[in-house]
């Protein structure tokens, strides 16, 4: 079965109640959890430092007044899991874009939760939009990874986030997801764990674009954009655990998604119109969500049901001699002044509290 037709099913699964439909065959999650297990052990001890807190206030040079409110949600990924500093992580490079293409302020508040799975996503959206003062014009969703290890049945998976994104959505924001990474990437997972888990990781990813597309969010493919580069350059690309991104590996991450984001908000230069020579078309939403689940850094945006758009935004860099050390990297990334104060931290008026520990430890060092 191809895999625009398997995303299809499980996203009609999701909207219609039905029972899991499973991502691999039962003896086959047999042998995934059981090299889980030993893949656990060997990467970095089954630790990894908590994520450093990157909320509060980015593009100082642009003043104080009016800012975009930038949300993110979801797993260890989106909190920033194995960096050390605050300006290192995905919110803080996001933001830093945003204020240098918007040349207004960006304010972050980062509600992701190290481990958590699709089911989560509930709890955080109510804790987000609690608080009125600060409706998010954006909200960034990176979610999957353990929904995968730890066996949620794909429709159960995807029906959580397209109620997360119906909630955002309703509430006025703008919501771009970063679907489900590629599990096969990680370095010491070996055959055939990497075949399931890369498979695994892109039916869900396509089923989750095919969601959130239909609840008028845009989704940006993580899995196959960090999937070449971290199998050509694993020291580089994870942190010391060896299963967290680094600070180089959010920063491609980074670097894909910020176009989207600008193109969300009607920042960007480059609108809609499709570039045959850059493989764009228009296509189902099952096929687009297939085909970007297998493309680097595609874009899925929808169009008239059931068409959705297949974009490959171009990425730019502009000039970072303003950033601050260990905001350089976010900064080229994401064309920003990082308005960093040394050490990467947000400088005055960012970043309360850095190094709090807000969210409770890793459990069994999940995603």
């Amino acid at each position: 079965m191809s895999r625009a037709r398997v995303a299809r099913r499980i996203a009609a699964g999701a909207a219609y109640g039905g029972g899991g439909i499973g991502l691999v065959g039962v003896a086959a999650v047999g042998v995934l959890l059981a090299e889980v297990q030993l893949a656990k052990r060997s990467v970095g001890g089954g630790t990894a430092p908590v994520p450093p807190r990157g909320d509060g206030l980015y593009g100082l040079s642009f003043g104080r007044e009016n800012p975009l409110h930038l949300a993110v949600l979801g797993d260890s990924t989106a909190a920033g899991q194995g960096v050390r500093r605050a300006g290192q992580t995905p919110g803080a490079l996001l933001a830093s874009g945003l204020a240098a293409v918007a040349e207004r302020p960006v304010e972050v508040r980062n509600i992701a939760l190290p481990g958590a799975q699709s089911d989560d996503l509930e709890r955080q959206v109510t804790r987000l939009l609690a608080d009125r003062s600060r409706t998010p014009d954006l909200c960034v969703v990176m979610i999957g990874a353990n929904d995968v290890t730890h066996r949620m049945p794909a429709t159960q998976s995807v029906r959580c986030l397209a109620a997360a994104v119906r909630r955002l959505r309703t509430a006025g924001a703008e919501v771009v997801v970063g679907t489900c990474p590629d599990l096969g990437t990680i370095e010491p997972v070996y055959q055939p764990l990497r075949w399931l888990a890369r498979r695994a990781s892109r039916q869900l990813a396509a089923a989750q674009t095919i969601v959130a597309v239909e609840q008028g969010a845009r989704t940006v493919s993580l899995g196959d954009l960090l999937g070449p580069e971290f199998a050509a350059n694993p020291r580089e690309m994870f942190g010391a655990d060896n299963y967290h991104p680094s600070a180089e590996g959010y920063a491609t991450a980074a670097m894909a998604m910020l176009p989207t984001l600008c193109a969300a908000l009607g920042l960007w230069p480059e609108g809609d119109a499709l570039e045959a020579d850059r493989h764009e078309d228009l296509l189902p939403v099952a096929r687009a969500a297939a085909t970007a689940a297998s493309e680097a850094g595609t874009e899925v945006t929808g169009a008239r049901a059931p068409w959705a758009l297949l974009k490959h935004r171009r990425r730019r860099r502009l000039p970072a001699s303003e950033a601050g050390e260990g905001a350089a990297q976010g900064a080229a990334v994401a064309g920003a002044p990082a308005d960093r104060a040394p050490g990467g931290g947000p400088g005055p008026g960012g970043g309360r509290d850095r190094g709090a520990d807000r969210n409770p430890p890793d459990r069994a060092h999940r995603r």
